[in-house]
This record gives C-alpha cells, sequence and structure tokens, in this order.
C-alpha cells in the first residue's frame, strides 16, 4: 500500500474525538462557527465540494464535509493556541486531490476557463449578453440565467482536474474525509517544529 505525506492544522479539540473514536470528521457546524456571516457562502461551497468529491472518492455516510490538509510543510499553517497540526501517512486511494487556485473560482461563484482561449471566448461571450462579471448570475441576477449558473457550476469540476506528477504545494491541496488514528504519526503543538515532508517520523 502507497502512502503520501500530508499535513492538517485542526482544532485542540479534535485531540480527545481521536482518542475517544479513533477518528476525526469535520462537521459543517465548525465552519459555521469558524466564519460567522460568512459561513452560509462557504457552506455552498462545501456542500457542492462533497457532493462531486465523492464521486471520485466515496465517503462514509456519517461525514457531512471535507477536511482540508496542505500536501507539504512549506504550505501547512503553523500551529497557534487553540490548535494542533496532525502530521499524517495516508493511503493514496484515500485523497483528493485538487487546485486551490481554482478553488477560490468556485467560492467566488464564477466560471473556471479551460485555458486562455476559453476565457476569451467567455468574456466576449459575457460581453454579448451584457454581463460584466460571472459573480453577477448568481449574486445579481439569481434564477434569471439558470444555463449561466449551470454552465459555470459544471466549469468548477475543474478544480479536481490535478495531475498528481506535478504537484505544487502552493496551488494544490489534498482533502481527506476522515482522519483515522492510525494515519497520525505526529501530533505538533504551537511553539513545535512542524517535521519537513522529508524528514523521518
Amino acid at each position: 500500500m502507497t502512502t503520501v505525506r500530508l499535513y492538517s492544522r485542526q482544532n485542540d479539540k479534535t485531540l480527545p474525538m481521536l482518542r475517544a473514536k479513533q477518528r476525526i470528521i469535520n462537521n459543517p457546524l465548525y465552519v459555521r462557527l469558524h466564519l460567522g456571516p460568512d459561513a452560509d457562502l462557504f457552506l455552498d461551497a462545501y456542500y457542492w465540494f462533497t457532493e462531486e468529491a465523492s464521486k471520485l472518492c466515496p465517503k462514509p455516510a456519517d461525514v457531512k464535509a471535507p477536511i482540508w490538509c496542505s500536501i507539504s510543510e512549506s504550505y501547512c499553517m503553523r500551529p497557534i493556541p487553540g490548535t494542533v497540526v496532525y502530521v499524517l501517512e495516508v493511503p493514496t486511494d484515500q485523497v483528493i486531490y485538487f487546485d486551490n487556485l481554482r478553488w477560490d473560482y468556485v467560492l467566488n461563484r464564477i466560471y473556471i476557463p479551460q485555458d486562455d482561449a476559453d476565457k476569451a471566448a467567455y468574456d466576449k461571450h459575457l460581453k454579448a449578453l451584457g454581463v460584466s462579471s460571472p459573480w453577477d448570475f448568481f449574486n445579481k441576477y439569481p434564477g434569471l440565467y439558470p444555463a449561466e449558473e449551470d454552465k459555470i457550476r459544471r466549469s468548477w469540476l475543474r478544480c479536481f482536474e490535478v495531475d498528481i506528477n506535478k504537484l505544487s504545494p502552493y496551488q494544490h491541496s489534498g482533502n481527506l474525509w476522515e482522519i483515522r488514528e492510525e494515519w497520525v504519526k505526529k501530533i505538533v503543538f504551537p511553539g513545535q517544529p512542524i517535521p519537513k515532508d522529508d524528514e523521518r517520523l
């Protein structure tokens, strides 16, 4: 079984969950509490991500939201008071890779172009419609352009188009449905260094 190292900063309240249940799972409530007034926008994107990602890697029935992980120590958020970093060795078939830069398009509810030519064609299409930004379809004119909304949503699938042989810590992340106890190789507390990608644990 091949594995990959991932890093995930989580609230330290996950520690008793790990001890009691031998696993950690995410909950949309945590997102709502963390993000406050922006939670609805993020949760809509999370729900979309969960539905589409589950087609790529089936999720456990009790899981409602993914767990974000960094693919490299260099881009892992450092532990601050109230948090820890889990250093994981995860079976490769349990990881859902995605493009962080394209994920921003999903969060902003805009079209992800396939390439520069597609972007130019889409910009021309918007101009012909008299729409200044794809953001307007969901925010200024919700429901008035269902075909355009559908086209945008279908384009979001491009955030999963990742060449796993050319992963960049800056551009890509890996998501999990759960953190299993046997995957946890080290728990890093505030003030402690995070092991490097090639450091033996």
